[in-house]
């Protein structure tokens, strides 16, 4: 792994750590975990916990194109955290089950989705991210869905940025086309302003997020966000919701 990427995953594992540390003992609500892809080409979810925390997929699965790609697993009721790749591009393995390599999403550059439930003093705080610092493969969007209260915005990146990958820092596929980026931070952070791009970056918007019934992982979302179209100008114009259109 390279140093950037440790570094990032070491800074996430101590901020879950400490939450953790913190949190209660008493079971949580129940929170699921789904996973939607509306991208034009299948994707194998990887879904890999934190070191000392359990499954909670096999990682067998194919995730069918065009938001036919639909799965769902339930969290443990107690502290847990890990992350979410999309692998591209795969080939299935002999048996059949699960994917014996894939073009992007088996190693860096990779988006990473980062994800903790059930932490903090009230036991059921969740907090989530999508990391660019592995570099970028898919785009991806994660929005808490029935919410219990707090600040839960859509955090991610819509757009598909590899086409504008600069050409020293593509990853060419076996058709020819750019699969995967690099870099540079500057770029992802310039298309993709609500993702962490380094080991230091954090989002420009509150989270706070409280009680979320579902964690929804969304591939190639058409749009990043809803805008408050209600909202007066100089307060809550602009503000991102919580909710995120997938279809």
């Amino acid at each position: 792994m390279a140093p950037a990427a440790a570094t990032a995953k070491l800074l996430f594992l101590v901020s879950v750590l400490l939450a953790a540390a913190s949190s209660s003992s008493t079971p949580a609500a129940a929170t699921t975990l789904t996973l939607h892809n509306l991208c034009p080409f299948p994707v194998w979810p990887l879904v890999t916990p934190n070191t000392g925390f359990p499954s909670i997929s096999d990682n067998t699965g194919r995730l069918d194109g065009g938001g036919r790609g639909l799965v769902s697993f339930r969290f443990p009721p107690t502290f847990w955290a890990g992350r979410v790749v999309a692998r591209t591009g795969c080939v299935s393995s002999v048996s059949g089950a699960g994917a014996a390599a894939c073009e992007t999403g088996g190693a860096p550059p990779a988006t990473v989705v980062q994800l903790a439930v059930h932490a903090g003093k009230e036991g059921d705080l969740a907090a989530y991210s999508v990391s660019l610092v592995d570099g970028f493969n898919v785009p991806a969007v994660v929005s808490p869905q029935a919410v219990g209260g707090g600040q839960c915005p859509a955090l991610g990146c819509a757009a598909d940025i590899n086409a504008g990958c600069p050409r020293e820092q593509r990853v060419v596929g076996r058709g020819g086309a750019a699969v995967a980026c690099r870099g540079p931070p500057a770029y992802f952070k310039g298309r993709c302003p609500l993702t962490r791009t380094t080991a230091a970056d954090v989002e420009p918007v509150p989270q706070r997020c409280l009680a979320p019934g579902e964690l929804k992982v969304v591939f190639c979302q058409p749009a990043m966000v809803k805008v408050n179209a209600a909202a007066g100008e100089g307060e809550a114009a602009g503000r991102i919701r919580n909710v995120v259109a997938d279809n």
